[in-house]
């Protein structure tokens, strides 16, 4: 089920820079389900109380230790796709097929606190790397522990601020969407681009990527606006569009589909423009709304999460979370390091190998920032669902 190629030994003092691509079980999926911003999760709340820290657990027996730091007990939302994302983990394991490492799991509750004992117990236990935490704000108490000791971080969190020398991101980052989508549409000539952004964290991400991206490609802005309430900005921007060939759109799912209904009331004719979305499309809401409908947004290929899906119900009764295959890949993608990298394992030559990995979500790579880059699918919004567009690529480019 997971299999490295380009897996030939390294030649003493050799800079392995070839393809380490790694089959991390299946294809993708579509969309994120929200942006960890500010301690935020793709559940909705910030760090959460501490919770009654569960007693430390292991899985696998290998010799090459690892460090997963969840919020286990944390409340709510939370505490459940740790659970899930814990299962995920359990998952790859089985699937890799004997793997050489053991998973030091650990309660991080979802606090900073928390992360940071947590992080402490499993570096003082001998672990090679972490992943994790999955809450923005913890990053930062775990990263500094692990800095200390030389011991490298891929952590959960979608807030790209909290990235940096030797702590990596395996989320879903909205610049990877932002440059997928416009990259996409600037490539079937559009030139002319807009953008109606919501007042927020995630919205200032997207600002920053959208204008560097249209900024790249040739492209003008013609139209930019920020809201806090979609209505009232609605009725200026839509004025605005006059000279515009497509319109960015990224809010959640939900309130997209506000927004869209506020621009429309306000004479924006959305069926002239091409829309452009990220991967918080990926909503039945939206699917539903008429004034989306025929939108391109950037997300991972779903039949991966399909088919990773199918496999965690048969093993555990129940659906995943969103979230759980980073976990997934993150296990898999140590194991196969572990398997074919030798000493070198987890240095930072091999984990940004330019030509990256392949996990369920696609292929993906780290950024010597420890930010990411993901080959993302453009699927198109219609009323069964999104719809494939443009598939996602094979392999990056140079």
């Amino acid at each position: 089920m997971v299999a490295p190629f380009n897996s030939k030994p390294r030649r003493a003092g050799a800079t392995r820079r070839s393809a380490v691509g790694l089959i991390l079980g299946a294809p993708l999926v579509a969309g994120c389900a929200g942006s960890p911003f500010g301690g935020s999760t793709p559940f909705g709340g910030g760090d959460q109380p501490a919770g009654p820290q569960q007693q430390p657990s292991a899985l696998g027996s290998g010799q090459v230790k690892v460090g997963l730091l969840l919020p286990l007990s944390a409340s709510g939302n939370a505490g459940v796709a740790a659970q899930s994302m814990r299962n995920a983990a359990e998952l790859a394991l089985a699937e890799f097929q004997n793997p050489n490492i053991q998973l030091l799991v650990k309660d991080d509750a979802g606090t900073a606190q928390g992360a940071q004992q947590g992080a402490q117990q499993a570096l003082d236990e001998g672990a090679e790397i972490i992943l994790g935490p999955l809450f923005a704000l913890s990053v930062p108490a775990a990263a500094q522990l692990a800095r200390t000791r030389g011991v490298p971080m891929i952590a959960f969190s979608t807030d790209s601020s909290v990235a940096g020398r030797g702590v990596y991101l395996l989320s879903f980052l909205p610049e990877s969407d932002v440059n997928r989508i416009v990259d996409y549409a600037a490539g079937t000539g559009k030139r002319s681009f807009a953008a109606f952004l919501p007042e927020n964290a995630y919205g200032n991400v997207v600002e920053a990527a959208f204008k560097q991206a249209v900024a790249r490609k040739g492209g003008r802005i013609v139209a930019f606006e920020k809201y806090s309430d979609p209505s009232a900005s609605a009725r200026t921007f839509g004025q605005s569009l006059a000279g515009a060939d497509s319109l960015l759109l990224a809010d959640d799912g939900d309130a997209l589909v506000g927004v869209a209904d506020a621009l429309a009331a306000n004479g924006a004719d959305l069926k002239r423009l091409q829309l452009l979305g990220t991967g918080l499309w990926d909503n039945p809401r939206v699917f539903a709304n008429a004034n989306l409908r025929g939108g391109l947004y950037a997300a991972p290929d779903p039949s991966g999460f399909r088919s990773f899906s199918g496999r965690y119900r048969a093993k555990y009764g129940g659906d995943p979370v969103r979230t759980a295959t980073l976990a997934y890949d993150g296990v898999a993608l140590v194991a196969a390091l572990a398997r074919t990298q030798g000493g070198q394992r987890f240095s930072p030559d091999v984990l940004t190998n330019p030509s990256g990995f392949a996990g369920i979500d696609g292929l993906f790579r780290f950024r010597a920032d420890g930010t990411n880059e993901r080959g993302l699918a453009v699927m198109r919004a219609t009323p069964s669902g999104g719809q494939i567009a443009a598939n996602s690529p094979k392999s990056f480019g140079a």
